[in-house]
């Protein structure tokens, strides 16, 4: 019944009516309440693209839409770059299961940290709803040591709710230079119907893709106001696309890790 956006007897609106309400509502709250470290994770980015450093975003299993969301993409930074290892990203992974069991293993980030192009002066936007499993925990960590300005996005509510699955006792929230609270409910599931066994419709890609798009076009606005032209791609379907592109990666080309 929700896929078919069927009436949903018990508020007299639609499935799907009820879904896009939710999402604006959770839009609008992300838009209004994190203007602030919207703004200040936007001039950490341009700082950093200033300085000569590189940009990088990770999520594991469904956070890692997110990220890919703002790498190679028309109008998004061309420093960004995808954090990534075999099993996390996304679901192609077999069985899927395996990478929500990867992200509870300790040591897996220290180790896909150690074997990056990350280095000091860079900066890290790492992205998990829950922010309690070992690997974002890990990652921000580790990342801070080796000199690396992180940016969390995350559910600040799992961590008044939820209990830390790191050593640490922490979450990801705790280690990080800034964080964008998505505003996600426990469960991530926006709906529920008395014919429904359980929650669905989660909306926490929606948002966490908008925070992310917000930074980064904040981000190109710095950049502007400091007199730097933002590193900017176009998109190949566009005439002069490819062309604007190929001048983007030929100076910029050391910083840039998805064509290579």
């Amino acid at each position: 019944m929700g896929d078919t956006g069927g009436t949903d007897f018990t508020t007299g609106g639609t499935l799907s009516d009820r879904f896009f309400d939710a999402a604006i509502r959770l839009l609008e709250r992300a838009r209004d309440e994190e203007a602030e470290t919207v703004r200040a994770a936007g001039g950490l980015l341009a700082d950093t693209v200033a300085s000569g450093g590189r940009l990088f975003a990770f999520g594991a299993g469904h956070s890692s839409l997110a990220a890919q969301d703002v790498v190679y993409r028309a109008g998004g930074l061309a420093l960004m770059n995808l954090l990534a290892a075999p099993g996390l990203v996304g679901v192609d992974v077999m069985p899927a299961t395996l990478g929500s069991a990867l992200e509870r293993v300790d040591g897996l980030a220290t180790a896909v940290l150690d074997s990056s192009p990350l280095r000091a002066g860079d900066a890290l936007v790492i992205i998990s709803l829950s922010g309690r499993n070992a690997l974002p925990v890990e990652m921000a960590m580790r990342a801070r040591e080796l000199g690396v300005r992180v940016i969390g996005v995350t559910s600040v509510a799992y961590a008044a709710e939820t209990s830390p699955r790191h050593s640490s006792g922490t979450f990801l929230k705790d280690h990080c230079d800034i964080v964008l609270d998505s505003k996600i409910a426990i469960g991530d599931a926006e709906l529920t119907l008395d014919t429904v066994p359980a929650p669905f419709a989660p909306a926490s890609t929606v948002v966490t893709s908008a925070l992310l798009q917000a930074v980064m076009a904040t981000a190109a606005g710095a950049l502007a106001d400091r007199g730097i032209d933002p590193p900017l791609l176009r998109s190949g379907n566009v005439d002069g696309g490819l062309a604007w592109n190929d001048e983007v990666f030929e100076k910029y080309g050391e910083r840039i890790f998805y064509r290579r």
